[in-house]
């Protein structure tokens, strides 16, 4: 995922903490959180063309969705399961 930016909301951060909690796991509990959420992307990523960033928000942690992947045209923000959203 080289040249591609990860960024995760302050509620991503709440919800991987509180797992790790729940766990009741140091830095490698949050390791492994963490890894676990980004094991597709680590796949994908790599393949695609123009993905800038990767945010890991709530859902991805709590539901499992994948994270969504931000294009060069910032504009627009695809998740893997290509619904288009018009970005803030």
């Amino acid at each position: 995922m080289e040249g591609v930016d990860l960024k995760f909301s302050k509620d991503a951060l709440k919800a991987i903490a509180a797992k790790a909690i729940e766990r009741k796991t140091g830095a490698r509990g949050l390791r492994s959180i963490i890894e676990n959420l980004l094991l597709n992307s680590m796949y994908e990523v790599p393949d695609m063309e123009s993905v800038e960033e990767v945010l890991v928000n709530k859902d991805t942690v709590e539901d499992k969705k994948a994270p969504v992947y931000v294009y060069a045209d910032k504009k627009k923000k695809k998740t893997t399961e290509s619904k288009e959203v018009e970005a803030v």
